[in-house]
């Protein structure tokens, strides 16, 4: 994984149009009209809980489409409830076939503040407005 790369701010409906390439040092990425990325930052609901199994899997619907995520290493051990607001940033994967896939390599409970959710949605637009847009218009 290239830490070089920030990890985008989008939403899950976000990620339909992003794009396989790979990076100067032939890793693994997308583009989102023309910006390379490996990893992205989501906030949503967890409308699963993870499985039982070791692969820690469940969802995230941000309220514009859901995704997979995948818990590793310490996170498996902590309790995670459907209906939790969470923020998590982790590697992106297209999997044929079924739900795109996050990796998280970090994910905080946000429940506790009940403003986050609005406030996500705008963070989401002004970092669009801001930095991704005039990306958009070259």
């Amino acid at each position: 994984m290239d830490y070089n790369l920030a990890a985008l701010k989008v939403f899950c409906s976000q990620l339909n149009n992003a794009k396989a390439t790979t990076t100067q040092q032939s890793q693994a990425a997308f583009t989102l009209s023309g910006i390379l990325f490996q990893r992205v930052w989501l906030q949503g609901i967890l409308v699963s809980t993870p499985t039982t199994d070791s692969s820690g899997r469940f969802l995230l619907d941000d309220g514009t489409g859901v995704i997979e995520l995948q818990l590793l290493g310490d996170f498996l051990t902590l309790s995670w409830v459907k209906g939790m607001y969470v923020m998590v940033v982790g590697l992106y994967f297209v999997q044929k076939g079924s739900l795109p896939l996050v990796k998280i390599h970090k994910i905080v409970d946000l429940s506790p503040f009940p403003d986050r959710e609005s406030m996500w949605y705008l963070e989401v637009i002004e970092v669009f407005k801001l930095f991704y847009q005039p990306l958009f218009e070259e």
